[in-house]
């Protein structure tokens, strides 16, 4: 419901450029990467604000032939810890743009 008075051209103004702000704050985040890592930096990987995995760098010395399993947990470890980087990063630069639209978030949006 629109308040009384007010000015419809003003408000679709200020919509238009939150969608503007919106969408370059989404380019933005889909440009970033976000490295995450484990093991003290044994491992670590990197992703794109979009959550696509483009590196993973396993130092030599976290490769043991006789234990894979703890390879594959750092490598799990290394990738949720650039995912949870790549959230904080989508809530520190698309939160405060859903804020201004009544403070409930977006939907599909991870925050």
């Amino acid at each position: 419901m629109i308040p009384e008075g007010s000015d419809m051209s003003g408000l679709l103004a200020q919509a238009q450029a939150m969608q503007q702000q919106l969408m370059q704050a989404q380019q933005e985040l889909a440009e970033a990467e976000f490295t995450g890592s484990a093991g003290g930096d044994l491992v670590t990987a990197t992703l794109t604000g979009g959550g696509e995995l483009v590196g993973l760098t396993i130092k030599p010395e976290a490769v043991d032939p006789e234990d894979t399993e703890t390879l594959s947990d750092l490598v799990i470890a290394a990738v949720r810890d650039a995912n949870n980087k790549v959230k904080a990063g989508a809530a520190a630069k698309l939160g405060p743009l859903a804020g201004g639209l009544g403070g409930s978030g977006l939907p599909g949006l991870p925050f």
